[in-house]
């Protein structure tokens, strides 16, 4: 299938268990190493980014830096505090707003959202293995890049197609020597 668009819908990497507040929580050590081992695995699958929607809370800023990292992608974020606490359809709006222009979008958030718009998206057309792997739960790190069939203001719930799934699983970054 040949579509103009791509969706890479990312929920962010291990979280400290504790911060001042939720939305100052930090990524945990194996966080980091989980991030880069996502990054590194859409590089691996030629999965580039034209433009990224970020929660603006602390552990999904630090995944979008990690993940983008060692993606070896060259985007700045919009950090939206609106992402933090959004809806499936809340973010299916924001991605409806995005320009003709940008191929392939990347957005990373929080879960129960992440897993649910994942699954809402799917048309279950797509990879056997990869639905199989969303429809089991959608853990830290975890990546659905979805093929969109028309403009990005026509995404809708049903009507993506899930080509990969991937839920990154790298080194525990403390030293541990």
């Amino acid at each position: 299938m040949d579509t103009p668009h791509r969706l890479v819908v990312v929920r962010h990497a291990k979280a400290e268990a504790y911060g001042s507040t939720d939305f100052d929580r930090e990524l945990a050590p194996r966080g980091l190493g989980d991030a880069a081992a996502a990054g590194a695995w859409l590089a691996e699958q030629g999965v580039g980014a034209d433009a990224a929607l970020v929660s603006a809370a602390a552990r999904t800023r630090q995944t979008w830096e990690v993940l983008s990292g060692a993606a070896g992608w060259d985007v700045a974020a919009d950090y939206d505090r609106s992402l933090y606490g959004a809806d499936e359809d809340g973010v299916l709006d924001l991605v409806r707003t995005t320009d003709e222009t940008i191929g392939t979008l990347v957005v990373v958030g929080h879960n129960p959202t992440m897993g649910l718009l994942a699954q809402l998206l799917d048309d279950g057309e797509g990879e056997p293995a990869s639905v199989d792997l969303l429809m089991q739960g959608y853990p830290t790190s975890a990546c659905a890049v979805f093929d969109i069939p028309g403009a990005w203001a026509d995404t809708a719930m049903g009507r993506c197609r899930l080509s990969l799934f991937n839920v990154g699983r790298g080194k525990d970054t403390r030293d541990n020597s």
